[in-house]
């Protein structure tokens, strides 16, 4: 297992290498550069654009730029934001990735405590009204935008019942304490559940069908013939089970939480990297680009080999030899 565990961790230099590589070449081959577009000023000489170019190493061959930004990448510094001068990529990123991971920890957290117990509930009453109802619901949840299904939020929860924040983190910034962590929790419901639909469909889905697929297999027959109880087969045998192909799902599910947050954090303005990185492609601001989609990489790397450590977790036949 530890063995595994190293031989892992040592092939993320190369992943990250080619990561970093392809993340370079797409920023490097989009169109225009920081000082191009309707946001400079017409009126400013093009020499001294240029002479900024020059100084920002825009000009410099393919190789160069890539080699500088890698050496960058592997002392920890991911380079100078263009549009926010005076300002590290590094720095914008941690003043930002805060407010988007408690958005991603509490969306993934309403998707479990959600689906799961109803996946299973799904499975042991299939075709029951509760089973019906919840296959309706992933259906919704996987047919709905999440742009839509958040101002369809805001509609009712923000703007007809006033019962929770339609945009922002927080309400005040002089709060302290727990009236502090209530108004977070707050400013997290409303784009958590948008952020969340789709998982908490998936993840239901797929909690009845594995459910229902090891409920029939040989060995929980075996354990019910020899006299084990019905909750004794379900918590021992028949869930731990089921819980390998969805422990697969949610290795990469924070990740994916985090590049989704995108589109959510812009429909309630809310201040993390899906804003940061929205503002960066309007401004064509390439470190602040290529510096998210690094972290996202790497993120979802991370969560796959985490996924691989807990399924000999969850299944102890699992053996890494």
């Amino acid at each position: 297992m530890y063995k595994y565990v190293i031989r892992r961790i040592l092939l993320f230099i190369p992943m990250l290498i080619a990561v970093s590589f392809i993340v370079f070449m797409l920023a490097y081959f989009a169109p225009g550069d920081p000082l191009t577009g309707e946001n400079i000023d017409p009126t400013v000489d093009a020499e001294v654009f240029e002479q900024r170019r020059e100084a920002l190493g825009l000009n410099d061959p393919l190789h160069i730029q890539y080699l500088n930004w890698l050496g960058s990448v592997a002392k920890g510094e991911l380079g100078d934001s263009i549009n926010y001068n005076g300002r590290t990529v590094e720095g914008l990123i941690m003043s930002r990735i805060d407010n988007t991971i408690y958005l991603s920890v509490f969306s993934l957290f309403i998707t479990i405590i959600v689906a799961l117990p109803i996946g299973i509930y799904s499975a042991r009453k299939p075709y029951s009204l509760l089973d019906y109802g919840t296959t309706t619901f992933a259906f919704l949840g996987l047919a709905t935008p999440n742009f839509f299904a958040g101002l369809l939020l805001i509609y009712l929860f923000a703007f007809q019942l006033g019962w929770f924040p339609s945009q922002g983190s927080i309400s005040n910034v002089g709060l302290s304490g727990f009236e502090y962590f209530i108004d977070k929790i707050r400013h997290l419901i409303l784009p958590g559940i948008t952020l969340g639909l789709a998982s908490t469909a998936i993840y239901m889905r797929y909690m009845r069908s594995e459910m229902l697929d090891v409920m029939g297999s040989d060995f929980i027959r075996t354990a019910k013939a020899k006299g084990m109880g019905d909750r004794s087969v379900l918590y021992k045998h028949t869930l731990r089970n089921a819980l390998i192909p969805i422990i697969t799902l949610l290795g990469f599910e924070f990740g994916m939480l985090l590049s989704g947050a995108v589109i959510t954090e812009a429909v309630f303005n809310y201040p993390g990297l899906g804003t940061l990185f929205l503002e960066s492609i309007v401004n064509r601001d390439y470190p602040v680009i290529m510096g998210i989609n690094l972290i996202l990489s790497v993120t979802i790397l991370i969560g796959n080999l985490l996924a691989d450590i807990f399924y000999a977790v969850v299944d102890p036949r699992i053996r890494y030899d």
